[in-house]
């Protein structure tokens, strides 16, 4: 079982998120992609936030229909910071030897790796999906990770893939890139311009009936 794992915001969810995810699910040969809103994001002001049940609701009306896609709401389970490291594993204690976990995170919140929460033992957990964008060149590890770090993983031109001793891997897959941000839909949304083609009609009918970004 191989699964992926899409943490973020989601604030609200829109079509770039829905298109990465379709082609890592086809590119990586996913059985499943969780999307995972996070409840208290580490990274982030939790002002302008919509509430986590909002979020849900907007991303099950998104994937609605997509049979590789599920939703999961274990990081509200928890209190505190959404840590990443702590989702990670309440997915492998659940699974089996075979699970295998790829964590999907977007180029610019790789490149701010060691900021986050015991990032060391997360590199060791799964297998590390990086969503790149145009123009990304591949000039290793070592402007992201300490020299320690990055100096225990070895390239691997064939696949693709950067393999350290421990087993771990880090991906980094181009999929199509859509210029869309979950800050320019509530942007457009509190300007009163449409945001059609930004994000499912579902999710549009769903933040108007509730007023949300306005």
């Amino acid at each position: 079982m191989k699964l992926g794992l899409f943490g973020g915001t989601f604030n609200p969810i829109h079509f770039g998120h829905l298109r990465a995810a379709q082609e890592l699910a086809e590119l990586l040969k996913l059985d499943r992609i969780f999307f995972i809103p996070a409840a208290t994001p580490p990274h982030k002001e939790t002002g302008g936030i919509v509430s986590f049940e909002h979020r849900l609701q907007m991303l099950q009306l998104a994937v609605a229909g997509n049979d590789s896609f599920s939703i999961s709401h274990v990081e509200n389970l928890r209190p505190g910071k959404s840590y990443s490291i702590d989702t990670v594993r309440h997915f492998q204690k659940d699974g089996d030897s075979k699970l295998e976990c790829f964590f999907i995170t977007g180029q610019d919140a790789f490149d701010a790796i060691t900021t986050w929460h015991d990032w060391k033992n997360l590199l060791r957990l799964c297998r590390f999906v990086v969503m790149t964008r145009p123009g990304y060149e591949n000039r290793g590890l070592h402007q992201i990770l300490p020299p320690d770090v990055a100096g225990r993983y070895i390239y691997d031109a064939g696949g693709n893939v950067f393999q350290d001793q421990e087993g771990g891997t880090i991906l980094f897959r181009r999929t199509t890139f859509l210029d869309i941000s979950s800050s320019e839909v509530r942007k457009r949304i509190q300007q009163g311009r449409s945001v059609r083609y930004l994000t499912p009609d579902s999710v549009i009918r769903y933040m108007e009936a509730n007023r949300l970004y306005q």
